[in-house]
């Protein structure tokens, strides 16, 4: 009965989210997740148990459990969390075996039209029109896991970055099980031991499904559970910062990489792409190279000048990104098409970066000369440039009370963003080594940070891609271009070019 659900339950809402049914009274229901018909059939049911006094016994045993009717993942709303565990009597699993059973064997008329429909929308979406013809859509969006729009944003930023990409696709499979739980389904749960998760390995699956073409969206629970385990930051459901979603991402990725890899080194594999082992060694971060500091590794030049004496410090920062201020004369809200007042672009705000700064009274500068903090200024130069030049605009800022955004426009260059005047050594640089192309922009829409929605666009052999968690569009540069910025993915040009530069 439950898979019959199922399929009238696709026909009425349309959701492409899976079915969860309810293991206390058998309901079924689209999507457990964030504004899902599963997660508000769980709060109207907790409505009556608030009119009377729970005992500390009732307290205990009130756990409203779900299941998955496609994957047969079991989650339950009153832990948060996904559950492995059983009842005593294994009535968990004789569900799971009985929604196969029916899945294998019954109501094959409901089953073929839902396939059906499943195929025709499918193909319908993965299809576009180049020059006249129309093409499969390789692209595979992301589904949305509550609220973990963050996280595909940036997901899907990373899957274009051809080389980081490629070189995950290409690392050996790791198989975390052995033994009696070989083969098996794999249901995660936060409570198990972080030795059986690997950011890595679900890292590079994720890389794996998409861009196949094999399926419209992809679900990146793995990933995810992953996620909550090793970053507890990003445990629970709740809006989260992309930007900073993405550095944990890379640290922790950069982190584990350092360990080692299925059995093999971490050196071993970097060194197999001389390049990529040439450029990372010159930038670590937290202890040895890898593909991370290789491919988004720079080094920045501070410069503090005591106002006093004169005395010069110079201090040498890697770096994986560069976070850049919107001058405040720009913190007024714009649209790429006003044309009154001046516009901010992307050359302001690295200017802002870059400029000679005199630091204010709560930043007094300790001068080992004059034996006392001094009034100091400060300026960065970029000492070396890395493959992928990351730059995220700061648009969320401290008020008193709140955490605003800065709507502010900022233009950006698709192609020909000219680094060389603010290297240290320009000249030691070649005419196309600080030219770079605009690879993928991941923007917030809303006002706040813990609230919005993010959504990217990406650049893949040629043709620009909408990606808005499970939906993913062909768009155009205009479209791109028009965009409120708030991450830019930049990635070194490496054939000449007659591009216009910034």
């Amino acid at each position: 009965m439950a898979v019959l659900l199922c399929f009238c339950l696709f026909y009425l809402c349309r959701s492409n989210k899976s079915p969860w049914v309810c293991l206390t009274c058998s309901s079924v229901h689209c999507g457990r997740y964030v504004n899902g018909h599963a997660k508000k059939h769980y709060e109207d049911a907790q409505i009556p148990m608030t009119n009377h006094k729970k005992t500390e016994k009732q307290e205990k045993v009130q756990h409203t459990v779900c299941m998955d009717c496609s994957s047969y993942s079991t989650y339950c709303y009153r832990c948060d969390d996904f559950v492995v565990n059983d009842t005593k009597l294994g009535l968990v699993q004789k569900v799971r075996e009985h929604l196969q059973n029916l899945e294998n064997s019954a109501f094959p008329s409901d089953r073929h039209r839902k396939r059906k429909l499943l195929e025709n929308s499918s193909l319908n979406s993965k299809l576009l029109k180049v020059n006249g013809s129309t093409t499969a859509l390789c692209a595979t969006g992301l589904r949305n896991l509550g609220n973990t729009c963050f996280m595909n944003a940036i997901l899907q930023s990373l899957s274009n970055i051809q080389q980081f990409c490629c070189y995950f696709k290409e690392l050996p499979a790791v198989e975390l099980r052995n033994g009696k739980t070989a083969g098996r389904r794999t249901y995660h749960t936060r409570s198990q031991g972080d030795n059986n998760v690997s950011l890595v390995e679900e890292f590079r699956k994720t890389l794996c499904a998409l861009w196949q073409g094999s399926q419209t969206a992809f679900s990146p629970e793995s990933l995810f559970y992953v996620v909550w385990k090793i970053m507890p930051n990003f445990r629970g459901y709740q809006q989260q910062d992309a930007h900073e979603f993405m550095r944990y991402l890379l640290d922790h990725l950069h982190l584990e990489l350092q360990g080692g890899f299925n059995g093999v080194s971490r050196s071993v594999i970097l060194q197999e792409n001389s390049s990529l082992s040439s450029a990372s060694n010159k930038c670590c971060i937290n202890g040895a190279s890898t593909v991370v500091t290789a491919i988004f590794g720079g080094i920045l030049q501070n410069e503090v000048n005591c106002l006093i004496c004169g005395t010069e410090s110079r201090k040498f920062d890697p770096f994986l990104d560069l976070s850049l201020d919107i001058p405040s004369q720009f913190r007024n809200k714009r649209t790429k098409n006003q044309e009154s007042g001046p516009m901010c672009t992307l050359r302001d705000c690295l200017r802002s970066f870059t400029d000679l700064e005199e630091l204010d009274e709560t930043e007094l500068y300790m001068c080992h000369k004059c034996k006392k903090k001094q009034k100091s200024t400060k300026k960065f130069w970029i000492q070396k440039l890395p493959k992928v030049l990351c730059l995220h605009l700061k648009r969320f800022h401290w008020t008193a009370y709140l955490r605003n955004k800065v709507d502010t426009y900022v233009e950006f260059p698709l192609r020909g963003l000219d680094m060389k005047c603010y290297l240290l050594e320009p000249e030691n640089s070649g005419p196309e080594s600080c030219l770079y192309d605009l690879a993928a922009v991941v923007v917030h829409h809303g006002s706040g940070v813990g609230s919005g929605h993010y959504t990217a666009y990406a650049a893949h052999e040629g043709r620009w891609f909408h990606f808005n968690d499970s939906t993913v569009t062909l768009t155009d540069e205009e479209t791109v271009v028009k965009a409120k910025a708030y991450i830019l993915f930049y990635v070194e040009r490496q054939a000449k070019s007659g591009s216009d530069k910034l």
